[in-house]
Formats: structure tokens, C-alpha cells, sequence
């Protein structure tokens, strides 16, 4: 596929690196140092000029093109790159926005601005910080075939009960699949035999209630999640805050500006809005903030949310999650003591991403900043999946892949080696990102 991004930020770099290597791409960006540089990193064409211009547009090949992703940091230019292409081109848009309020608008007028698809950016991050929160020592969480399947990838903590037992010892769940072990650099795809040793990231895949039991069993904290508090009413925390409220749940919220948290207030029902510097030490404590089970950082800058994260972490609360900006200091944060860093951008590059997949490939979840995926597929009847067991199947399949769980009429089928996948079924995969396409290909 022939595919223009627009804009290369942090999202669009990380697009066109996932794209490179089988579609054609080409990234205009009004930056002239940024587009030489991606020419040297990427095997992509670049365009320096502005993506609102049609002029620009012709240049980076439109008539050609089967998808232009809009993914400035402006809302307004990512719609307007979307209605020029749309007018011009029979190609399919997708545009990123930060506002909730432009993605409901889109939604509430269909094709509205010529979007045929579009990314909110905060409700995104929102959602996922949501989905971390429920399951202890959780890194990340998705989830698959309309909710019946989960993904997650749990820290195992130096006194977890399963540290130094094998993956055979540690499976007593009825619906739940071992897929790897992240151990320093060295990705580990998972046999009955490896041993799970404490600091490892281990990715379980399996039904909900299985999940939670795993979560239960590596988990050295509690894994009731009543008390949430959100610190910095940007439009992050905002967002999260109101998804824990459609969830039944009341956090409290500290927000410094007296407007923001009068306006946040209004709008937020259940929510205790407390107007207060979070950095404030003697506030926290005196307000019980280590009495959370979760703190979420979603402040201005990645410094302070660092900064309240590790002061929430010293008065005792549970858990805590930072948003940051800097893709870098993912690493840098959960090294010194922040049990989960969330990147907007990384959310947003992974939802657009999965639209440049095959027809079969429903969605899609990044690990490790891409070294490995979760996807699920569609088989079709060409599958070499379908017609044998897996065990067999699994030996035509290349190094790096396992099956996780199959969904089939809305039943959650966990697989074993007898199991026979049919045409229709969907799988749910792991694979090393080094494989990808030769598996999507077979399966």
C-alpha cells in the first residue's frame, strides 16, 4: 500500500518505522532538518513542505495513495489534511486528535471533515491507564475478541510466589496461556520448562476472571482498586478521571489552577476535585494521598509527574502511573521507582498501525516498544492453522509465535496441542516483531 504521513512527531516516526518495510511511505513535515533525518534513519521518501497544502499533497504522490494518516500535534491541521486528501483522492483517512470533543463531533456526523477514521489521543491513554489500574504489577493490559480475551504483561516482583518455578508449575488456570518472558534484553518465548525469575515482564494471555487469579498469585499488593487519585486536571487527567467515573468509581482529583478545577469540577460529578500543588508533600500526606491504591500522574511536564509519582511512591500508596511525553524515559521512570509509564503518542501509533494490516487483522498490541505484537486475526480457510492440531501447526509456524486463545461464536477456547483451529475463529496471537509478516502471511 501506497501511504503519506503527515507529520513526524513521535507518531508519525513511529508509524513510518512499523510501515517501512512493507508498504510504500512517504512523511511530509514542514521541518526541513527533521524530514533529512528520517531520510538517513528510514527507508521512507520525505517531503518538506505543508500538509494542508494540496500542492504538497500532489507531490507526495495522493492520486497513488491508499491511505494518508494526518498526525500533526493540531487538531485542526490533521482535520484539514483529511478533507483535502478526501476531496481530491479516492484514499482512506485517518486523523489524530487530542480533544475528546472533536472525536465526538466526528462521530456524531457521519463523515464529517472527510475523516474516515479517528484517533483521540488523551481518550486513548485514559482507557489504557483505566485498564492498568485494575490488575496489580501490571505493565500493560489489552484486550481482545470484544473483551472475551486479555493481554497483559505483569513485573514479577523478587517475592512473588512463582519466582523460580517453571511455566508448568506456575499454570494452575483453567483459561490462560504463557506466551514470553522479558528478561533484560533477552525476549524469551515461553516452554513448560523455562523458569521465571523475579524482575521478569511475563505475557499472560487468557479470559478476564483467569487474569485477575494470575494477577492475585503474582501480585504483592492488593488487587482491589477503590481509591484513585489523579493529580493535574490536563485533558489526560480529566479523561481518566471520567472513564474511572463511568466505571462506578469516585477519585479524587488535585488540580493547582482555579479554573481548571472549577471547570473540571462542573463536569465531573463524582469526582472530588481538591485545587492544591501536588508537589506539595505536607498536602499529600495530610489529604491520606498514601492511602491510594493508585496514583496517576498526569501533570504538564514528565519532570513532575516523576516528581509526584516518587512522592506518592514514598508516603505508601500502591501503585503508581505516569504519563510521559518522552518515549526515552519510559525506562528511566520504572527504574527508579514509577510501576508504570503510559506514552500517548506510543497509544496512538499503535490503534492508527493496525489499519495498515491485512483484512484479517483486527487489532493489535505493542510490546516492548515494538519488539514483540499481540494481534488478532481472522483465519481464513487458507490458514495453516485450519484442519490441524496445533501442536502440528505450530511446527510449520516460524520461531517466536505463540497462540494465546481463540475466540469462536463468542465462546473463549483456550489452546492446547489436540486443539483444531476452524475457519471463522479468532486467534490470538504472540510474535516476535521480527516474524510478523511471514505469520500474518500464513495465518
Amino acid at each position: 500500500m501506497y501511504v503519506i504521513i503527515v507529520g513526524a512527531g513521535e507518531v508519525g516516526r513511529s508509524i513510518a518505522a512499523n510501515l517501512e518495510d512493507t508498504h510504500d511511505v512517504v512523511v511530509v513535515d514542514r521541518d526541513s532538518d527533521v524530514t533529512e533525518e528520517l531520510t538517513y534513519s528510514l527507508d521512507v521518501l520525505t517531503i518538506r513542505g505543508d500538509g494542508t497544502d494540496l500542492e504538497v499533497l500532489r507531490e507526495a504522490g495522493l492520486e497513488q495513495a491508499g491511505l494518508v494518516i494526518a498526525c500533526t500535534d493540531n487538531d485542526e491541521t490533521n482535520a484539514v489534511v483529511c478533507g483535502a486528501a478526501k476531496a481530491t483522492a479516492e484514499v482512506f483517512t485517518i486523523a489524530r486528535v487530542r480533544r475528546r470533543t472533536l472525536l465526538e463531533t466526528w462521530q456524531g456526523s457521519q463523515g464529517a471533515f472527510g475523516v474516515d477514521f479517528m484517533v483521540c489521543t488523551d481518550l486513548l491513554t485514559a482507557q489504557t491507564i483505566f485498564r492498568i489500574s485494575g490488575l496489580p504489577s501490571a505493565h500493560d493490559v489489552d484486550t481482545f475478541a470484544g473483551g472475551l480475551v486479555r493481554m497483559a504483561e505483569f513485573d514479577i516482583p523478587e517475592d512473588s510466589p512463582i519466582v523460580d518455578r517453571t511455566v508448568s508449575e506456575a499454570d494452575c488456570y483453567d483459561s490462560l496461556t504463557f506466551a514470553a518472558i522479558f528478561r533484560d534484553d533477552e525476549m524469551i518465548v515461553t516452554r513448560g520448562d523455562t523458569v521465571i525469575r523475579a524482575c521478569d515482564r511475563v505475557v499472560v494471555i487468557g479470559s478476564p476472571d483467569s487474569m485477575h487469579d494470575f494477577a492475585d498469585e503474582v501480585a504483592t499488593t492488593p488487587d482491589d482498586t477503590e481509591e484513585v487519585v489523579i493529580v493535574g486536571a490536563s485533558e489526560i487527567g480529566f479523561q481518566a478521571a471520567r472513564e474511572f467515573e463511568e466505571h462506578g468509581f469516585r477519585p479524587r482529583l488535585i488540580e493547582q489552577d482555579h479554573e481548571r478545577a472549577r471547570e473540571v469540577a462542573e463536569a465531573l460529578p463524582n469526582t472530588m476535585v481538591m485545587e492544591s500543588d501536588a508537589t506539595n508533600s505536607e498536602f499529600l500526606a495530610r489529604e491520606h494521598v498514601g492511602e491510594a491504591d493508585v496514583v496517576v500522574a498526569a501533570l504538564d511536564s514528565d519532570e513532575k509527574n516523576l516528581l509526584v509519582s516518587l512522592l506518592a511512591d514514598r508516603l505508601g500508596v500502591d501503585r503508581t502511573v505516569a504519563i510521559i511525553e518522552t518515549p526515552e524515559y519510559a525506562d528511566l521512570f520504572e527504574t527508579v521507582g514509577v510501576d508504570v509509564a503510559v506514552n500517548p503518542r506510543e497509544e496512538t501509533a499503535e490503534e492508527i498501525i493496525r489499519f495498515t494490516r491485512t483484512d484479517h487483522t483486527e487489532k493489535i498490541a505493542m510490546l516492548e516498544h515494538a519488539r514483540a505484537e499481540v494481534i488478532e486475526i481472522e483465519v481464513g480457510p487458507d490458514s495453516i492453522l485450519v484442519g490441524q492440531e496445533i501442536a502440528k501447526a505450530a511446527t510449520d509456524l516460524p520461531h517466536g509465535v505463540v497462540i494465546g486463545a481463540i475466540s469462536r461464536g463468542g465462546e473463549h477456547i483456550t489452546p492446547r496441542g489436540s486443539t483444531t483451529v476452524r475457519p471463522g475463529d479468532h486467534v490470538i496471537v504472540f510474535v516476535d516483531a521480527a516474524v510478523l509478516d511471514e505469520v500474518v502471511e500464513l495465518i
